[in-house]
């Protein structure tokens, strides 16, 4: 007896969930042809102006294709290998002290042992004491860095220069402040040959010229992602000349800043003459101690610009884990005893990302193509153009370069990122014969993706 009256209240559900949905259905249909006009009626927008013309990211697309075709994942920039016991430890240690505080909320502009351990780390570097408790914030990752500085900054009308290319959230952010983003690429000096990123450089006067009396801010992005360029100090000397010319703010995006490699050097801006007034300089947990998933950031600078990324922050975030801050400042404590040691985890960090970086450039370059040999980062750029031109892309969409990232995911299961996401809309071809690849994975990972890269040559000789 239960179980028909169970079977015969599941179909009187199921009746009803039909019923619901065709409703629901012809009603869709009824609001998108007038409902939305009764909604226009009362109000003039249903999204925010601040959000016209923005559009949803590369990773949006491509982050769903690799769910749908699982590939070889050297698209996204994380580690496929385990983060440093350390920092791991320090995070279990911190979840099981008897200090029950470490489960509840800190302080709102960082957690106290965090930001004394970046105050030590950072003053050491800069040759200034930094003050822990007004020219730090810690922020949920960098892009909440990046997002509190230009918000909090940007005026609606103000100017801001973007070096091309560019980590794809400048752009957007910029407009939401009502900023205007006006864009100068590094170009390569050869297209031929061996290529290093320090062959993609910007020229003086070209730059010289994007300066104005309506300029706000510059973001810089040393190493670059996706380039791996990392700037020199007279290509860093040229930028902040210009900024004190005309009063410019400087962001430094510095997130791979431990991520050099040898024969380069990486300089902070913040130390150059007459700079630190006007520089705020944006770090990350998340690639200092490859642990991308914790999303930790911090920004630092004077306290004249420092306190109003702190003010937004606080009216939008307010605190961000306490655990995480906690693990992530035993980790720099430790390692700041350890830097400029074989004890070090950045220097071994280095070391190990190295020769993968050799070994791809080295079966990129087999196949036709063309790498960019980055001076640090996780990503190398490779110009696909010739390879490209023996496939038929028809059945994918977009630019050339999406065409091919696409096309290589679907059929061969690797995934890169096309490089034109990394441009603004006028300069996309600029980027459309390259796609980004990640190399900062397990040596398993890059032999799969050699052996595929491999076996494409051959199916098309």
């Amino acid at each position: 007896m239960v179980t028909l009256l169970v079977f015969r209240t599941m179909k009187r559900l199921n009746l009803c969930k039909l019923l619901l949905d065709k409703y629901v259905v012809l009603n869709l249909k009824s609001y998108r042809s007038v409902g939305f006009d009764v909604l226009s009626s009362r109000t003039s927008h249903v999204v925010a102006d601040r959000l016209n013309g923005i559009q949803e990211n590369v990773w949006v697309e491509l982050i769903e294709l690799a769910k749908e075709v699982k590939p070889v994942n050297l698209g996204q920039g994380f580690p496929d290998f385990a983060a440093p016991e350390f920092i791991t430890k320090a995070l279990r240690d911190a979840l099981k002290q008897p200090d029950i505080f470490l489960n509840q909320y800190t302080r709102s502009y960082g957690h106290p042992r965090l930001v004394n351990a970046l105050s030590k780390l950072y003053s050491k570097l800069l040759c200034r004491e930094l003050d822990p408790l007004n020219e730090i914030l810690v922020t949920i990752g960098a892009d909440e860095a990046i997002y509190c500085t230009i918000m909090a900054l940007v005026n609606p009308g103000d100017e801001v220069i973007i070096i091309e290319p560019f980590f794809d959230i400048y752009e957007p952010v910029t407009k939401m402040a009502g900023g205007i983003p006006v864009f100068v690429p590094l170009r390569p000096k050869k297209t031929h040959g061996p290529i290093s990123s320090a062959d993609w450089v910007l020229d003086p006067k070209e730059l010289a010229s994007k300066f104005t009396n309506k300029t706000k801010m510059i973001i810089v992005n040393t190493p670059n992602n996706p380039l791996g360029k990392v700037f020199t100090r007279s290509e860093l000397e040229m930028i902040a000349e210009l900024c004190k010319k005309h009063n410019v703010i400087c962001v430094m995006d510095e997130v791979y800043e431990w991520l050099v490699f040898k024969g380069s050097e990486h300089i902070r801006m913040a130390t150059l003459p007459g700079m630190w007034e006007r520089t705020l300089t944006i770090g990350s947990a998340g690639k200092t101690f490859s642990i991308t998933g914790w999303k930790i950031g911090w920004l630092y600078g004077p306290r004249e610009l420092t306190k109003f990324p702190q003010l937004l922050h606080e009216n939008c975030i307010s605190s961000c884990a306490t655990p995480l801050q906690e693990a992530i400042a035993v980790g720099l404590e430790i390692e700041n005893e350890h830097m400029g040691t074989p004890e070090s985890y950045w220097r071994d960090l280095v070391d190990t990302l190295e020769p993968k970086r050799d070994r791809m450039a080295k079966f990129l370059t087999t196949v036709g193509m063309a790498p960019t040999v980055p001076e640090g980062g996780y990503f190398m750029m490779a110009d696909v153009s010739e390879i490209a031109s023996k496939i038929d892309l028809d059945a994918e969409t977009g630019m050339k370069d999406y065409r091919f990232v696409k096309w290589l995911c679907r059929n061969k299961k690797l995934q890169g990122i096309p490089i034109s996401a990394f441009y603004c809309n006028e300069h996309r071809n600029l980027g459309e014969n390259f796609i980004r690849f990640c190399f900062c994975k397990e040596e398993t990972t890059l032999e799969k993706a050699e052996q595929i890269i491999m076996d494409l040559k051959n199916s098309l000789l």
